[in-house]
């Protein structure tokens, strides 16, 4: 089976042999196509800032930039591959070249998804596409159901955590080729594996970003951010901005086969218009949708905008499919830690009762005052969304790269506390998600790392050490001199996954328990969560550090949380319908008693409809 998604730009193979180069350069005047190294083809312009060219002898293979009137030589924004990295030349791809396998193919519904976010670099000691392939069976054992990959689009140097992209249709070359990931894709499904990919559409990365140089309409001043003027999406010209977008979704879905999207950070895109970016890309999500699939829409937006989470009467979706939850993860953190600085701060006072909130509405700030961004309102109401459109984690690349030394939460909690918030990340009725490792509290750190020019390099460096300086532990320069050099290559080395932890204690232990709360899942949780709309929660707080939960599932049965994460013994209403799970600290006795000791947790399902 082949697939190609056709796009207006870039190079497209033409039926009758030859290649059409299109590229919008609404900024200069004349655009000449350099055909491996060899030809200066002058190209034709076109309306609205259009540029063309057919050339009959170009191939797959081929490669070519584009140079502009005073010299520069730009590689192709809508590049299918540049081996050279992002400042080399594009390659001229044959979508058509890669046969699949998978035909039969349609996706999985969103109430089986188990994630499991992985980034290719540092997966495996291999760093590539094929390393991940490797690992399919075993992440298939594990009780995963999708992969949710980090940004691959082209970024700058061989390590990056993905979000420098300044190519998004070219995979990055540090992990292979293009069909090496539509291998990784095809293999994944074979496993019953879903495949997600994070895609960044707020900003470019700080190196090889060309557009400035020849189609500033692509950016739109009149909105600032982080890193500089703002993506066009409602100013001027924008529509060919859109389209670069829009298009670059189709491709992913249709040209990769893959089962959906994370977009990056969208609280970060500035557009004013109506409807938005994130409508108009759903729209696309729905076209492929239309076609028999199921694909997924998955949004991270500290807003806690829950308009884009909404569901029709019938269960259709509105707009995006599921939402990362940061509540949930800053939740857990301080009730795990005890940590309550930075944005933790938020959630330090009734961290229970906060947690019962997302167990049960979604977001814990649904328009309540932030302290931590002085006062400002944060989110919108969420209680009338079913659980499965909020995806819950203890960890993440963000929360853990986002550390000084990049520490994992096994390395700050206890085994008992990490065993009683795990049993009710992976059994609650929202989508979990394990950060690559976790699952077997892996030893190595996840560091930021990058790998710029010797500049951009230096200055990344000091600002990561600069922006810890507010932290009382790097008051010090000679502590923060100890944070890693994110473009230093061994600190991308020591994050890589060393896997021979899996046959040794504790990690076997850790691994043997996700293996069974994942089984668990699948058995008594998925099949469930279809039509269970909101789940008509209850939330009963039994301390300021214990709570009982219920929901009602898609079948009518009833899943109950006792949890106790304090340090003293809490009683609980005794327990009722057929225990599901208990953590290893409750024996049958104190389930029946309903006494809850320090840090645990048990599941309860009643089926039928009672009262």
């Amino acid at each position: 089976m082949k697939r190609h998604h056709s796009m207006p730009f870039g190079a497209h193979l033409l039926d009758a042999g030859g290649v059409r180069f299109r590229l919008w350069a609404p900024g200069v005047a004349a655009v000449v196509l350099q055909l491996d190294e060899t030809q200066e083809l002058p190209m034709t312009a076109a309306d609205s800032g259009w540029f063309e060219l057919t050339v009959p002898t170009a191939h797959a293979g081929s490669r070519y930039s584009f140079r502009l009137p005073d010299g520069l030589l730009v590689p192709d924004p809508a590049s299918r591959y540049n081996p050279e990295d992002i400042h080399g030349p594009s390659e001229v791809v044959d979508p058509a070249a890669f046969d699949w396998s998978d035909g039969g193919w349609r996706g999985r519904p969103w109430e089986e998804a188990v994630i499991y976010e992985l980034h290719v670099g540092s997966f495996t000691p291999a760093g590539s596409f094929d390393g991940v392939i490797e690992r399919l069976d075993y992440l298939a054992e594990l009780g995963v159901t999708a992969l949710e990959i980090m940004p691959v689009s082209d970024f700058p140097g061989r390590r990056n955590w993905g979000y420098d992209g300044v190519l998004p249709f070219a995979p990055d070359a540090a992990y292979g080729r293009p069909e090496d990931f539509k291998r990784l894709v095809d293999a994944a499904h074979e496993r019953g594996l879903m495949v997600l990919l994070d895609v960044v559409y707020n900003h470019f990365g700080p190196e090889g970003n060309y557009l400035h140089a020849y189609a500033p309409d692509f950016f739109n001043p009149h909105h600032k951010t982080p890193w500089g003027a703002a993506i066009n999406f409602d100013g001027k010209n924008n529509r060919a901005v859109r389209d670069f977008f829009v298009h670059n979704v189709l491709y992913w879905l249709e040209e990769f086969h893959l089962d959906g999207l994370r977009l990056d950070a969208i609280h970060a895109i500035c557009d004013d218009s109506s409807p938005d970016i994130i409508e108009e890309l759903a729209e696309a999500f729905r076209s492929v949708r239309g076609c028999g699939r199921h694909v997924h829409m998955v949004l991270e937006n500290e807003h806690n905008q829950a308009r884009y989470l909404g569901r029709e009467d019938t269960g259709v979706l509105r707009h995006a499919t599921a939402q990362w939850n940061d509540d949930i993860h800053h939740v857990f953190h301080v009730l795990a830690t005890g940590e309550s600085d930075g944005y933790y701060a938020d959630y330090a006072a009734e961290p229970m009762r906060l947690l019962g909130r997302c167990l049960t509405e979604g977001f814990a700030y649904q328009g309540e005052a932030s302290a931590f961004a002085h006062g400002k309102l944060r989110g919108e109401p969420s209680s009338h969304l079913p659980p499965v459109a909020f995806i819950n984690f203890l960890q993440n690349h963000d929360q853990i790269g986002n550390r000084a030394f990049g520490e994992r939460l096994s390395q700050l909690a206890s085994p008992v506390v990490m065993e009683a918030v795990t049993a009710v990340l992976l059994l609650a009725p929202q989508p979990p998600l394990l950060f690559m490792g976790e699952e077997f509290a892996t030893a190595q750190p996840f560091l930021f790392f990058c790998d710029f020019g010797p500049e951009l390099a230096r200055a990344v460096t000091e600002g990561r050490r600069r922006e810890f300086s507010r932290f009382a532990r790097f008051a010090d320069p000679a502590a923060r001199e100890r944070i890693p050099d994110p473009n230093a290559e061994a600190t991308f080395e020591l994050c890589v996954l060393d896997w021979s932890g899996l046959d040794r204690t504790p990690h076997r232990t850790v691994l043997e328990l996700h293996r069974a709360l994942l089984s668990l899942r699948r058995q008594w949780i998925a099949p469930r969560l279809a039509g269970m709309g909101n789940g008509d929660p209850k939330t009963t707080l039994l301390s300021a550090r214990a709570l009982n939960l219920r929901w009602r599932l898609g079948d009518g049965s009833l899943l109950m949380l006792d949890a106790n994460f304090g340090e003293d013994v809490v009683e609980a209403a005794p327990a009722t319908g057929s225990l599901i799970f208990a953590t290893t600290n409750l024996d049958d006795t104190m389930i029946k008693a309903g006494q809850l000791p320090p840090w645990s947790v048990a599941w309860h399902l009643q089926s039928g409809d009672p009262s």
